[in-house]
């Protein structure tokens, strides 16, 4: 009976899926509100076992890593314009400035604020810094060759395709100090350094463009009837997705960088095949069903209790990471970029929490001990129940604003500025 119950449950999920973006396109409102909602209200009525992530540590990390991988396989296959500096000089200021700063922030804020040990402090910063691209998907840029990449939306595609892998560095260091035991640093940094943070990052962008420009070949540039486009299947671009992570998981580099760039390169390899959007359309498809499956479940955790025993002075602290330290985070980031402030607050606003968030706190409380890790999962628990409610909810009315307001100054301004950025990358 039990089976059978779930059997039918699963096939509504999946009905659900297909049929709430559609309704709730002109609302107010996200499938992701929709999704922990219903979790919420199953597994309360139902007195369904808790399915916390400390109860389930491996299966946590796993479900969220390939979430997370299918979202960035996504994310790149979305992006029509070619990687350049000048092209994505928001995108390297977003991670090379607002980044960091709001790792920062976030730590000392744990540090001085919530009262963790730094691994914990540390951990926390790395984990709610980077823009989800699983949560994002609302306000990333349309599928291949739509045209909808304005720079708001390119911006915050490209950089929740880049920020995951490159948090990742500082989620080790978290876990080494971690591991310190009153040995001394020196050892670590230099092992950071070189390893976490050198090494890590080059194979992941390298064995990721290789992937991506071999495998472009073999769907694109292979002669006669053996290119993989011909056969018109989507489920390719899962393939490329699995091979780009495992071959650079076994390099000993960050499979998230290596997935995301080996999208761009497949992009790369030919720009205009329709054959993009089939393996996109598989990608979205498949990323919307786990998603919705993982965040039933974890608004089953906070049926059980997940974020019950958090002060209000954790609820303030919270509310801060969210609603102050990365749009304060991302203005800074964008200083002195011709944009308009209103802009530029979205791009910082719409920073999203989400399966990102719970992948690195789950990949770390699996790697070493850390004092607090109730405490972490309630935080985090919360922030990214937050960002579901407050960015779901505004995400339509804010950017339908700033599509009017745009269209009113001038018709075609991102067109305009994508023209001379071109030009000056050529």
């Amino acid at each position: 009976m039990s089976y059978t119950v779930m059997m039918v449950g699963v096939g509504f999920l999946i009905l659900l899926v297909a049929w709430l973006p559609m309704v709730l396109k002109e609302l107010p409102l996200s499938l992701p509100i929709i999704c922990v909602g219903l979790g919420f209200a199953v597994f309360g009525a139902l007195e369904l076992e808790n399915p916390e992530p400390l109860a389930f540590p491996e299966a946590t990390e796993r479900l969220t890593e390939l979430i997370v991988i299918i979202s960035l396989m996504g994310a790149g296959l979305k992006l029509d314009r070619r990687i350049g500096w000048r092209r994505w000089i928001i995108t390297w200021r977003l991670l090379g400035i607002t980044m960091p700063l709001s790792i920062l922030m976030i730590a000392l804020i744990g540090w001085y604020w919530l009262d963790f040990p730094l691994p914990a402090s540390i951990l926390l910063g790395a984990a709610l810094a980077p823009t989800d691209p699983v949560l994002a998907s609302d306000i990333q840029v349309g599928p291949p060759q739509s045209g909808e990449e304005d720079e708001i939306r390119f911006s915050l595609t490209s950089e929740a395709g880049l920020n995951d892998g490159l948090a990742f560095p500082f989620v080790h260091l978290a876990i080494g100090v971690a591991l310190l035991n009153g040995n001394p640093p020196w050892d670590l940094l230099e092992h950071w350094v070189l390893l976490d943070v050198v090494w890590k990052l080059a194979a992941g962008v390298g064995v990721g463009w290789l992937v991506g420009r071999l495998l472009g070949y073999v769907t694109f540039r292979v002669p006669n009837r053996a290119n993989l486009s011909r056969t018109g299947d989507g489920f390719v671009s899962l393939g490329i997705t699995m091979v780009a992570y495992g071959l650079t998981e076994l390099a000993s580099g960050y499979g998230f960088v290596a997935v995301f760039v080996a999208a761009l390169a497949l992009r790369d390899a030919e720009r205009n095949s329709e054959y993009h959007e089939r393996l996109h359309d598989f990608v979205e498809q498949t990323e919307r069903l786990m998603m919705m499956v993982m965040l039933v479940l974890f608004g089953g955790t906070l049926a059980h209790g997940l974020i019950d025993a958090l002060s209000w002075s954790a609820v303030g602290a919270a509310a801060a990471i969210l609603l102050l330290v990365r749009p304060v985070a991302g203005v800074i980031g964008l200083t002195g970029v011709a944009m308009p402030l209103g802009e530029k607050l979205a791009i910082g606003f719409f920073g999203i929490r989400g399966m990102g968030s719970i992948y690195y706190i789950a990949y770390a409380l699996n790697a070493a001990e850390f004092d607090v890790p109730n405490a972490l999962w309630a935080v985090a628990g919360l922030i990214v129940l937050l960002s579901i409610l407050v960015h779901g909810t505004t995400v339509t009315p804010i950017m339908r604003r700033i599509d009017r307001r745009r269209q009113v100054v001038d018709p075609l301004p991102d067109a305009s500025i994508h023209r001379r950025m071109e030009k000056a990358d050529v």
